[in-house]
């Protein structure tokens, strides 16, 4: 082999041909990018366990509540009530239809189990979504002698929320000339058995 021959230089590339070469060795350092950015954001939408959880349904074991007694569980990020309520509670639901927006329950954000004056199943027990309809607050429980100046003298127990004064019975159904315009919401809901609740599951047991 000759001399000339070793010190050759290299022949130059086609302008073309150099322009394809640096195209593809950019667009391989993109791609590398690309992926190296997309893992976390594919990460980043896969659903935590919590996320998951905010759509299925809630067991409530009701065996330790006593007549009376309230017990607040989360579901879909919302507090749930499962409330007691005693014989004298249930006689408080009667007697004052006319002084309430809704005393039926009719209106479209009502399920059919709310459709009575107890707005429940089991007339004892009253699940509801303690969320004012107004503005989202949360309602406190107000039962009868509570003493509160906010409420009537004659009041007969239910539930009051604070941040603009709207009033509720104690099966969550609103006082005529509150600013919240509708009753609280029952969610769905089903006995697994005598003791256990499912909210958010309304399909027959």
């Amino acid at each position: 082999m000759s001399e000339h021959t070793l010190n050759a230089p290299a022949p130059l590339l086609p302008p073309d041909a150099d322009k394809r070469t640096w195209l593809l060795a950019t667009a391989a350092a993109a791609s590398v990018g690309v992926v190296a950015t997309a893992i976390p954001f594919i990460e980043t939408l896969t659903p935590s366990e919590r996320a998951k959880a905010l759509g299925a349904s809630v067991e409530v074991d009701i065996a330790d509540l006593r007549p009376g007694d309230m017990k607040t569980v989360e579901w879909r990020g919302k507090p749930v009530w499962v409330v007691r309520r005693t014989p004298e509670m249930l006689d408080a639901l009667q007697g004052h239809d006319a002084q309430l927006v809704d005393p039926q329950s009719l209106r479209d954000q009502q399920p059919v189990l709310a459709q009575n004056a107890a707005r429940s199943i089991r007339p004892e027990i009253f699940v509801a979504v303690g969320i004012c309809t107004h503005l989202g607050c949360s309602p406190n429980n107000a039962p009868k002698g509570g003493n509160n100046p906010s409420l009537p003298s004659d009041w007969p127990g239910g539930f009051f929320c604070p941040c603009h004064g709207s009033t509720f019975d104690g099966a969550g159904r609103v006082y005529k000339n509150k600013p919240a315009p509708t009753n609280l919401e029952i969610p769905a809901h089903r006995y697994a058995s005598d003791t256990r609740i499912l909210i958010g599951d309304d399909a027959a047991a």
